[in-house]
């Protein structure tokens, strides 16, 4: 698949994946309506079955792999989310496989790789250095390697969201999205570019872990380190190569950078107002949109929630 193909493989990737996943709301937020003064649209991907955006990518993956490549079976790597979603993929369409883990990854997740029937195995502290670990894993033993976002068959699963997105609502304005490895980021935002071309993409990293808005401010992929964050879901390096530094050059519009306050802040303010879960990542990209709200006063603001997967233990940290 070519790179500039990625917005019509995303509406190909949502008639693949439709029967295996849940087509999420897109409520508008009267509390942070009132707070902004625009209209704010949140996607709610913490309803998505397995809870995170990541199912969308994982079946797009595993229906496009050829019957010889099931049969060999897959490997992953996840600080959760991808790896449940894997799981769960993996578990429906009958594909065995495992899925590494680094060893500081949430309790609650790993638990939700292992109920979605995956075999998790730890490795490595960054979660670069557990992808790197389990592509060679699947190099050695002759199996495919599920990449979390360096993939464009992956990046057009999360795409789909994009598609959903236009459907639901006809005018936007700006999108703020939670970035990682910026594989959902590239999906959503070279689709909506498509058919809004004016649209702000506004991609929202915690401060504690920005390597992509580092790394598009120098130029390269950047190899730093990442302290502790509430939004463990993006935290960790940037594979060397990735395809997504460059699409997140080019369909991007500009980073947010956000400290860990101001995520806690913005995850208790959607539970109080929404009454529902959501994870670090997601409570990002409300702060990120929080940052920066007075640009769109009367404007049709998305915000994607990208997932619902919180421990316990994380929940009394910010309450």
């Amino acid at each position: 698949m070519r790179e500039d193909l990625l917005p019509a493989h995303a509406v190909l990737a949502s008639n693949r994946i439709g029967e295996y996943i849940r087509e999420t709301p897109l409520d508008e937020s009267a509390y942070f309506g009132e707070l902004s003064g625009a209209r704010i649209w949140l996607k709610m991907e913490n309803l998505q079955l397995t809870g995170s955006f990541k199912l969308r990518g994982a079946f797009n993956k595993l229906l496009c792999l050829e019957p010889a490549e099931l049969e060999a079976g897959c490997v992953a790597a996840s600080s959760g989310n991808h790896g449940a979603a894997i799981a769960r993929a993996m578990n429906v369409l009958g594909v065995a496989g495992v899925i590494f883990v680094p060893e500081i990854a949430s309790p609650v997740k790993i638990e939700a790789i292992r109920r979605a029937g995956g075999e998790v195995r730890l490795f490595g502290i960054d979660g670069l250095d557990t992808e790197q670990h389990a592509r060679q894993y699947a190099l050695d033993n002759g199996m495919t390697y599920l990449s979390p976002y360096n993939d464009l068959d992956v990046i057009a699963g999360q795409g789909s969201c994009g598609v959903e997105i236009s459907r639901q609502l006809p005018n936007i304005d700006a999108i703020f999205i939670a970035v990682g490895g910026g594989g959902l980021i590239s999906g959503v935002g070279s689709f909506l570019k498509s058919v809004h071309p004016d649209i702000d993409v506004i991609g929202c990293q915690p401060a504690a872990s920005a390597v992509m808005a580092k790394s598009i401010e120098a130029g390269k992929i950047l190899d730093m380190p990442s302290s502790s964050t509430l939004s463990d879901g993006t935290a960790g390096g940037i594979e060397a190569g990735a395809i997504t530094f460059e699409l997140c050059q080019r369909f991007v519009s500009e980073y947010v950078l956000v400290s860990e306050s101001e995520i806690a802040a913005a995850m208790c303010e959607f539970i109080d107002s929404h009454h529902m879960l959501l994870e670090g990542a997601a409570g990002v990209a409300l702060a990120g949109f929080k940052k920066i709200a007075t640009r769109y006063v009367g404007k049709d603001v998305v915000i994607v929630i990208c997932g619902g997967n919180i421990s316990r233990e994380t929940l009394k940290t910010i309450i």
